[in-house]
């Protein structure tokens, strides 16, 4: 089968070449004769440019959308009258970030919520709480993110008592930092119809109390779902994540419009951060919708991919809607061709599936989303379509079912360049470590997410991870010397969007005890998992990912030497201008 490219990208095939712009031995540039006039010209750069041919440049020309040149010359060849200069002041200039895993309209909503990640102890918990009561008192839901399992406090249940101590006179619900465990108050629960229980799909919980009554914990995405849409968007930028359908009843016009405008927001925010392309890990066609509108209405600030959401209660009919959305959107900002699915939760509610039971909890070892031949047949479906597959992926049981069902693809279909990936990878047996590299499977990993990240605690020996799972826990480096390619993301809104703290996690990793195996990632990796690497994963490496004429003009300028800077420097650094489509999207200077 034909290899899988975006039509988008195939329409962006030809390219002008141009002549070199490498300084000569004399020092002049004689290609200026050549050169056209630039729209912008960024000058006394540091460029890490990620082309292996010519590495670094000091000087970028910019015509259009595209790149004319880039390298160590000098610029006046190619100014003219309406050339905007950007002076870069010595620092680093890199290709448009590509944050390879988001949840843009997860995200974008979250941005006016209550987000609680710096919120420990009962008394601060409470007075956070309550005046974001009073700074929304018309919210049909109180709705809080970011949560920290033990909020409360070590062993401290956030039952729906606790919380209705907290917030006792109306509905309450407070969202996991790492988005699958939801806790509410009993007028959440009320509000949701399942104070008394429901019916949830494999993997999910309504947990609950010896009464009979829901304790208020609910363990993954079909149990919170209906407290979550009553969110201040209805739950809408919810559904791509928790059901992967459309509105019903559809959206009102007002309310497309106040959907608009957080991603409006959302795109703004990631553009300030130095971001140029994004890989959404949840998808409908109602948010490519919006998407595409706003991208006629000029706001699509950065590039984005929308895949169809295929869960395991969808019959497979359901990737005629991935047929549909990857043929309708093949624009340079906006497309498709992508399937994500789901195997496993997360580690710290025990639903990561994994190999052998969980150390502390020897009754379970997590429950798989699909079973082995339900995947393996959508696996064999889809890539026969030529769609490319990621799969969220925690635990190692996980991993190995998906690899497994990557291979049924080979043995059905043959061999082709499917790129298809593996989200997370959070530990992984040392069976399947080759397997990566051997099936052609991307490794799309989240260093802020470990816990020598330095956003979350470390599990102490024994708990979730046996000792074997913390040797091949969250193993960036060890994946990236087996020949496997990575992809360095966020999972936004899971963690801050930021790319610089996620470049420090990678750099400069914790090592929380003997148990942990050293990851940690050399500046050129960390770039190229975030540029050229990120391209390559989209089938786009011809595109952009790097900077060198004839690429798309998708830059950053940031605010700080990256050769030169020590972790705490990186955690401060800042995008100062960031260039998408040969356009300025963010502009810190001013």
């Amino acid at each position: 089968m034909a290899n899988p490219e975006n039509s988008n990208i195939a329409a962006l095939r030809s390219v002008i070449s141009l002549s070199s712009t490498t300084t000569p031995p004399g020092g002049k540039d004689e290609t200026r004769s050549m050169a056209q006039t630039a729209d912008i010209l960024i000058i006394n750069a540091r460029a890490l440019t990620m082309d292996p041919a010519a590495p670094t440049a000091t000087t970028i020309a910019v015509a259009g959308n595209r790149i004319l040149a880039a390298g160590d010359f000098d610029p006046d060849g190619f100014r003219g009258p309406t050339t905007e200069i950007i002076d870069a002041g010595g620092k680093t200039v890199l290709p448009g970030l590509i944050d390879s895993h988001v949840h843009l309209f997860g995200g974008s909503g979250e941005l006016d919520c209550l987000n609680l990640a710096e919120i420990e102890g009962e008394a601060a918990f409470t007075a956070a709480v309550r005046a974001e009561s009073q700074r929304k008192p018309d919210d049909p839901l109180l709705y809080a993110v970011c949560a920290n399992y033990n909020i409360l406090g070590p062993g401290q249940s956030a039952d729906r008592h606790a919380l209705d101590r907290i917030m006792p006179d109306r509905p309450f619900a407070m969202m996991a930092a790492d988005h699958h465990t939801v806790w509410a108050n009993t007028a959440a629960l009320e509000l949701g119809g399942i104070l008394h229980g429901g019916e949830t799909d494999p993997g999910a919980e309504i947990v609950m109390g010896a009464d009979g009554l829901a304790t208020g914990l609910l363990l993954e995405t079909s149990a919170f779902s209906p407290v979550v849409r009553h969110t201040a968007h209805g739950g809408r930028d919810f559904l791509g994540y928790i059901t992967g359908d459309d509105p019903q009843p559809p959206a009102t016009p007002a309310e497309r419009e106040r959907d608009k405008q957080a991603l409006r927001e959302g795109l703004r925010h990631c553009a300030r951060h130095g971001l140029t392309s994004l890989h959404n890990m949840d998808g409908n066609l109602y948010q490519m919708e919006l998407l595409h509108e706003l991208e006629q209405e000029g706001d699509l600030l950065c590039r984005v991919q929308i895949p169809c959401h295929l869960r395991n209660t969808h019959p497979l009919s359901k990737l005629d809607e991935a047929l549909l959305m990857r043929e309708r959107y093949t624009s340079a900002m906006l497309y498709s061709g992508r399937v994500k699915m789901f195997m496993d939760g997360v580690i710290d509610s025990y639903t990561a599936l994994m190999v052998e039971p969980y150390p502390d909890r020897p009754d379970t070892h997590g429950e798989p989303v699909f079973t082995p031949e339900a995947f393996n047949e959508a696996a064999i479906l889809a890539d026969s379509l030529g769609l490319q597959i990621s799969v969220h992926c925690c635990g190692d049981g996980a991993v190995r079912r998906t690899l497994d069902g990557y291979e049924a693809a080979i043995n059905a279909n043959g061999r082709r360049d499917s790129r298809h990936r593996i989200e997370h990878v959070e530990t992984i047996t040392d069976a399947d470590i080759p397997r990566f590299a051997a099936l052609g499977v991307v490794a799309s990993m989240q260093p802020l997410h470990a816990p020598r990240g330095g956003l979350f605690p470390p599990m102490p020996p024994g708990v979730i991870f046996s000792d074997r799972q913390v040797r091949n826990a969250y193993p960036w480096q060890t994946l990236r010397e087996s020949g496997a390619t990575l992809a360095f993301s966020t999972d936004w809104p899971i963690v801050p969007v930021d790319p610089m703290i996620t470049f420090a996690a990678a750099m400069f990793p914790t090592r929380p005890d003997d148990r942990w195996q050293d990851q940690r990632q050399s500046l050129h990796d960390t770039v190229a998992a975030y540029t050229r690497d990120g391209a390559f994963t989209e089938f786009a490496e011809a595109e952009k990912g790097q900077i060198k004429a004839g690429m798309l003009a998708d830059l950053v300028c940031l605010s700080e030497n990256l050769e030169a800077a020590d972790e705490a420097t990186l955690r401060t650094t800042r995008a100062v201008v960031t260039v998408c489509d040969g356009r300025v999207t963010h502009d810190g200077r001013l």
